[in-house]
């Protein structure tokens, strides 16, 4: 498992306790603080801890959270198991079902299998090879539906209804949103001294819970969500490719969320390759996302800055054609 401790931390001040509290006590009832630091509990040991990498290359004092390190290559792990790992005796003999482009796929299926609940995931039939193989390989049953996620979560919702299945969905969900929110307090306990931080956004979940553990734990960090501007028709950031941001992470965002950011196709395709190049490191297009608006300038330059990489999780041949592109 990587450590994410390589480097000695400087000292920093904490902020007062006053304004944290002030902060936390904005949190809806749905996701308060506590239930993101029992979700970090809850996971401790069951997926990876992932590194903190310096990427000075990026032309300033940037962090990559490279949650590409996980098992499945992608944070969506946290989000799963920590609502698998709340379900009744009675919804994990029943099993679960959910809607998934890809990582949120993935993800629960190795945790489903690992807990002994079966898994049914419903994807878009344009969802990446790799991605619905890979889902199949991990023992969840597969069903392609629909053309896009929206399509495919309703027929998630009518294989609950007609199986009892619990649905588990990708991002409006608060067990999931306090899963993901788990990345946060990583980042946070790795660079204290953080002051802005940038995260990919689909449909929220990352972002909210991102949000909410750190501006809770230090309330001067700039919080800045990178969207894709053209969210219809084939992309290579498919697993932000959300038209609507969910319910429950738009609640939250308006008020811990500072900016809301977009960034273009070639941009992406940019930071893919420079994420390649400049570290050896492979990232989906969704993955790449934060690094994209910061190599586009749409992210304040000044302060220490991390930038999460959300997944690795790209065909081969995209990849290639991405690279070659260059």
């Amino acid at each position: 498992m990587p450590s994410a401790h390589a480097t000695r931390l400087p000292s920093v001040s904490s902020p007062r306790k006053s304004e944290s509290r002030d902060t936390e006590d904005r949190l809806p009832s749905w996701l308060p603080l506590s239930a993101i630091e029992d979700a970090a509990e809850r996971l401790n040991g069951r997926i990876v801890r992932t590194p903190l990498l310096p990427a000075p290359v990026l032309g300033r004092d940037v962090w990559l959270k490279a949650e590409t390190f996980q098992a499945t290559g992608a944070f969506k792990e946290r989000g799963a198991l920590n609502r698998l790992l709340r379900l009744t005796a009675l919804e994990r003999a029943a099993g679960v079902v959910a809607m998934s482009a890809g990582n949120h796929a993935a993800g629960l299926a190795l945790h489903a299998q690992r807990l002994g609940v079966a898994a049914t995931i419903v994807m878009p039939v344009t969802a990446p090879r790799c991605k619905v193989e890979r889902t199949a390989a991990l023992g969840a049953e597969v069903v392609l539906s629909g053309s896009n996620v929206g399509e495919a979560k309703a027929r998630a919702l009518q294989l609950a209804a007609e199986r009892r299945l619990t649905f588990v969905h990708p991002y409006d969900d608060p067990d999931v949103i306090a899963g993901q929110g788990t990345v946060g307090l990583e980042v946070l306990a790795d660079r204290p001294d953080l002051e802005t931080l940038v995260v990919p956004v689909g449909g929220g979940g990352l972002l909210a819970g991102m949000a909410a553990a750190v501006k809770a734990r230090k309330p001067s960090v700039t919080v800045v969500g990178v969207r894709l501007a053209r969210r219809r028709g084939p992309t290579l950031a498919d697993g932000i490719a959300v038209d609507a941001l969910g319910k429950l992470p738009q609640a939250l965002l308006a008020g811990f969320v500072d900016a809301l950011v977009e960034v273009e196709e070639a941009e992406v395709a940019a930071a893919m390759r420079t994420l390649h190049g400049s570290f050896g490191m492979v990232a989906e297009g969704a993955g790449a996302a934060a690094v994209a608006a910061l190599l586009a300038g749409k992210v304040p330059k000044e302060g220490r800055a991390v930038a999460v990489l959300s997944g690795r999780n790209v065909d081969s041949d995209t990849l290639v054609r991405t690279l070659a592109a260059a």
